[in-house]
């Protein structure tokens, strides 16, 4: 019988030289991130300010936030292209009724949003045994009509004044509170991972459903709470988007899906499942956060800015491949 309780760690590696490319792996992107952060400073001075770092952190907890969900369905060998959307909708629907309920019951509704739709995702990838990108992509087109049958297609700016400065605006330690509500978010999306049961069941069903299902974990279940994960994940993000904006967009920034994807991939996460962890994601997140924010600095197009983003999709595919034969 195999030890699932263990599968939660990265493998052994069985040689010196596998250790020492691990541990070269590793240094790689927090080298690449310093070396790109000296590149934008000298690019535009103020990119180092204490201002633009804080707008920098806010910047980036929304792509952060939904690639943790990410980053779980990827480890369980799976994928979720309909967080974005998710997101609309679950932003769209607590907004509508904060006017009336206040925003404790609108924030409530936005989370219960979330992890309905996305238990309902795993639920059909589960126990249907239906692809994820398949599933998701329809989910996708489903509650991003919701959202736009609801609002009338229309940004929705009821939002209450008061969630709106607490989370969207508020600080401690002079850092916001959505930034904290960032980092809480990936300390516990990372101790989730790698310290509970829950989180090891992931890697055994990314490594190998059917060995993980001999060993007694319950896929079918496990797989239906991940993507539970993964709509969590995206209402939180709705949450922190909706009272940064002020409103609730019905299509509110449709890249993220895939911007979420990169930095999962970008970071070190396998395509494949059953490795990575929440260290790599942050720094994929945190590249891609950088390159953006620097090119609004000195006014880059969006469109360019969309043109780089395709461009680091393709390179951390490529990557994964790379890392894949490495693994190998």
């Amino acid at each position: 019988m195999f030890n699932v309780l263990r599968w939660g760690q990265r493998p052994a590696q069985s040689s010196p030289k596998k250790k020492a490319r691990q541990k070269s792996s590793d240094t790689m992107l927090p080298l690449f991130i310093i070396g790109l952060a000296v590149i934008a400073g000298v690019i535009e001075p103020k990119f180092l300010s204490a201002d633009n770092l804080i707008n920098l952190a806010r910047q980036m907890i929304p792509l952060l936030i939904i690639s943790l969900g990410q980053a779980y369905a990827i480890i369980s060998g799976g994928l979720d292209l309909s967080l974005a959307a998710v997101m609309s909708l679950a932003g769209v629907v607590g907004v509508l009724i904060m006017p009336q309920y206040g925003p404790i019951i609108g924030v409530a509704i936005m989370l219960a949003t979330g992890i309905v739709v996305g238990l309902l995702s795993g639920g059909i990838i589960a126990y249907l045994r239906t692809s994820p990108l398949i599933v998701t992509l329809g989910m996708l087109s489903v509650a991003q009509a919701l959202a736009l049958i609801l609002s009338g297609g229309v940004p929705i700016y009821d939002a209450h004044p008061g969630y709106v400065q607490a989370i969207g605006f508020d600080s401690f330690l002079n850092i916001p509170h959505m930034v904290w509500i960032g980092a809480a978010m990936a300390v516990a999306a990372a101790l989730v991972l790698r310290h509970t049961v829950f989180g090891r069941h992931v890697y055994a069903i990314g490594s190998n459903a059917s060995a993980a299902a001999k060993s007694g974990v319950n896929v079918k279940f496990n797989t239906m709470l991940v993507y539970g994960v993964s709509g969590f994940c995206a209402a939180i993000g709705a949450v922190v988007l909706t009272a940064w904006v002020g409103s609730a967009q019905p299509i509110a920034s449709p890249s993220l899906t895939l911007e979420s994807l990169a930095a999962v991939v970008l970071g070190g996460v396998a395509l494949t499942g059953g490795s990575g962890g929440i260290r790599q994601v942050f720094y994929g997140v945190l590249i891609l956060s950088m390159l953006s924010n620097v090119m609004n600095m000195i006014g880059v197009s969006a469109y360019y800015q969309t043109l780089t983003i395709g461009i680091v999709i393709i390179l951390a595919v490529i990557l994964d491949r790379l890392r894949g034969r490495e693994r190998s």
